[in-house]
């Protein structure tokens, strides 16, 4: 049976084409990935609202394959609306499929403080609008965002086809010494690759958004597998 150890459901925007790919590749043995969409082209304030709206029936539907929790995975989608949106958002889906379930905005928030960062540095392919909005979850979530710096990226397909070298050279060329982490935003980013090597030559924790993603889920599920590959977060936490 896939699935002994746990089976853990993922709700991406329909044009995602990295999340399912990189939670692939990492999971542990005997847990299972069962994936559901919600519309999404474009990686706009617009857009995203509307897509959250969809994301019950999405649960729905992954409710039936007896899922253990699910992960509403979308960063941007998860803080759009604010500091409380995500947590909302978690408690509305619950409510209506009896699931528990987690987001990736919560689960940066809750690896950042778990490394003990308090001032980071904020890489994205997102537009200033977006990079706005999240800048704004962030501090009202009580961190101190020394910069964050954004490709001006609408199309998420486009956001799917970046190399995980980009993350890294961008991230590289924006580090300051003042830094406690640097946080890599999106779950459309390929990052994986890259997490290890920018800790190991900037000396500080690298948290991106399906690294996140995976931890807490796993860890709500009481998988505590180490996954040195991805870091800090998964080796020491």
């Amino acid at each position: 049976m896939y699935g002994w150890r746990g089976r853990l459901g993922l709700i991406v925007p329909s044009s995602n084409t990295t999340m399912e790919m990189e939670l692939h590749s990492v999971l542990p043995e005997g847990v299972s990935l069962h994936t559901a969409r919600m519309p999404l082209r474009n990686v706009t304030e617009e857009e995203l609202l509307k897509m959250s709206v969809l994301a019950v029936e999405a649960a729905k539907l992954l409710r039936d394959a007896g899922v253990e929790i699910i992960l509403y995975g979308c960063t941007s989608g998860s803080f759009i609306g604010g500091k409380d949106y995500e947590k909302e958002l978690e408690a509305k889906i619950e409510e209506d499929v009896n699931v528990p379930v987690v987001s990736t905005s919560t689960a940066v928030v809750e690896a950042l403080k778990m490394l003990d960062a308090q001032s980071i540095l904020v890489i994205t392919p997102y537009t200033d609008e977006i990079n706005t909005r999240e800048r704004e979850f962030l501090e009202a979530n009580g961190f101190e965002v020394l910069d964050i710096r954004g490709l001006g990226i609408e199309d998420n397909l486009q956001i799917g086809r970046l190399e995980p070298y980009e993350a890294y050279r961008l991230a590289k060329a924006s580090f300051s010494d003042e830094s406690d982490a640097i946080f890599i935003s999106c779950t459309n980013w390929r990052t994986f690759e890259i997490i290890e090597p920018l800790e190991e030559d900037l000396g500080i924790p690298v948290v991106t958004s399906n690294q996140a993603s995976l931890w807490l889920a796993l860890r709500e599920m009481d998988v505590m597998e180490r996954i040195p590959e991805l870091g800090r977060l998964f080796t020491e936490f």
